[in-house]
């Protein structure tokens, strides 16, 4: 069992194949600058299912994808672009997939939800309610 697995569980994941090798090696790149969210991200990847980006269902989180999420404690719904970490910008909701949250968002499909500690550490649990994906030139790396 991961070190980073909470009760709650999580869904299986899908990515595709080249998104799934670019994290891996943004995700190895930053052990040292950034170890939590590095080895959060690498676990997820893991346990993901990889598919050609032609046999990727539409409403799985990826790349580039804009998301809307609830936290199932407090009901709040927030709406974020997922990016690599040098085009992520709180200030326009584009969050960094080297953050828990982003680490989190990464190959969930529309409907489900996964359980997932925030910056303080506290278990969250977070359903994917929308997915709209971005035009392919967007998720490249």
């Amino acid at each position: 069992m991961s070190p980073f697995q909470l009760r709650g569980g999580r869904p299986p994941i899908v990515i595709a194949e080249h998104e799934a090798d670019a994290l891996y090696d943004l995700a190895l790149r930053s052990r040292l600058r950034h170890p939590h969210s590095a080895a959060l991200l690498l676990d997820e990847l893991d346990r993901a299912q990889t598919l050609p980006e032609s046999e990727l269902p539409g409403d799985v989180v990826t790349m580039g994808s804009h998301v809307l999420f609830r936290d199932r404690a407090s009901g709040e719904e927030h709406t974020v672009q997922l990016v690599y970490p040098a085009a992520a910008d709180m200030a326009h909701h584009r969050v960094s997939v080297l953050t828990p949250i982003g680490a989190a968002l990464i190959g969930v499909p529309r409907g489900r939800a996964i359980g997932w500690p925030n910056r303080q550490g506290e278990s969250r649990s977070l359903e994917i309610v929308g997915v709209i994906q971005p035009a392919s030139q967007e998720r490249a790396a």
